[in-house]
């Protein structure tokens, strides 16, 4: 994995003792797998390492492939750095006793063994416990996939664990984003379009949740900020397959999203771009790499 020199997929501890390992230097790189190996896809490229326990070369601290990118990073992870995963959350989640009282088949249809509490990405298709139309007046509208297509489902909230998000604004994104979900040459997507959650609302594994507010235009700001072509870029630093997970976004800063902010959130996303990288200090060759390398989002 090229971006983040995965040398062991699935090792997050490992990985961190190889880019803090200052005996090790990242000796070729290449993003498009298939000029190594003819016809073979790997997300994120092919590298190769070099260790010398005689020599010291510095450790790779984050490797990303793109030298602007690199310097981006460096003025972005400041000593007022607080990442945005600070606020993000995964799905919702059953409380199982409550639901096997009135459904007591749905033990032999959820997952290992009756015991997954998650909202599978496939929940809503599997159970009728999820409706089209509230059934009671505190139901919750859950957001997931019928049919490979974003819909709402409605659930009781007595077979749901509380979860203080629930009832407050949000911003909602996918889990996954398949083509155009990583850094390349040319200019990359990299999420799905994200959706304003309401008040009430809860969604499946498919998704994950940003933020908790009390007022909507909070979260119209959080939303404004994460299609944001500057967010997206740093988003990239780590993904480099089409998941998208709290993981991935690390080193995206957490904004002030109130009318207080050092950001005006009135203004249009390609405005608030420009303000964000005068808050970060860019220059004209950072700016020009963010967009050309990162789609516009509607």
């Amino acid at each position: 994995d090229g971006h983040s020199v995965k040398l062991r997929s699935g090792s997050k501890t490992w990985n961190e003792k190889m880019l803090d390992d200052e005996h090790l230097k990242i000796e070729y790189y290449e993003r498009d797998s298939s000029r190594v190996f003819s016809n073979t896809s790997i997300p994120g490229g092919v590298v190769v390492t070099y260790r010398d326990n005689n020599n010291v070369f510095g450790s790779i601290g984050q490797f990303t492939g793109f030298m602007q990118l690199e310097t981006i990073l460096k003025k972005v992870l400041n000593e007022n750095f607080i990442s945005i995963q600070n606020i993000i959350y995964p799905q919702n989640k059953f409380i199982l006793d409550a639901l096997y009282v009135d459904y007591p088949e749905y033990k032999f249809l959820i997952g290992s063994g009756g015991k997954d509490k998650r909202f599978r990405p496939n929940i809503m298709e599997l159970l009728n416990v999820f409706t089209d139309e509230k059934q009671n007046a505190d139901d919750i509208k859950v957001l997931g996939l019928v049919n490979r297509l974003r819909t709402f489902r409605y659930i009781p909230r007595k077979y749901v664990e509380q979860s203080e998000w629930v009832d407050k604004y949000k911003v909602v994104v996918s889990a996954s984003n398949g083509a155009s979900g990583a850094l390349d040459d040319n200019a990359a997507r990299l999420i799905s379009k994200p959706e304003l959650g309401d008040k009430h609302m809860g969604f499946t594994q498919t998704f994950i949740g940003f933020g908790q507010f009390d007022t909507v235009k909070e979260a119209e700001n959080l939303l404004k900020y994460i299609i944001s072509k500057f967010a997206r870029v740093l988003l990239g630093v780590l993904k480099v397959t089409p998941r998208n997970t709290a993981d991935t976004w690390q080193y995206v800063p957490l904004q002030d999203f109130t009318s207080s902010s050092d950001i005006d959130w009135t203004k249009p996303v390609h405005e608030i771009d420009k303000q964000l990288y005068k808050k970060y200090g860019l220059d004209e060759s950072e700016i020009e790499f963010i967009e050309s390398h990162v789609k516009e989002m509607e």
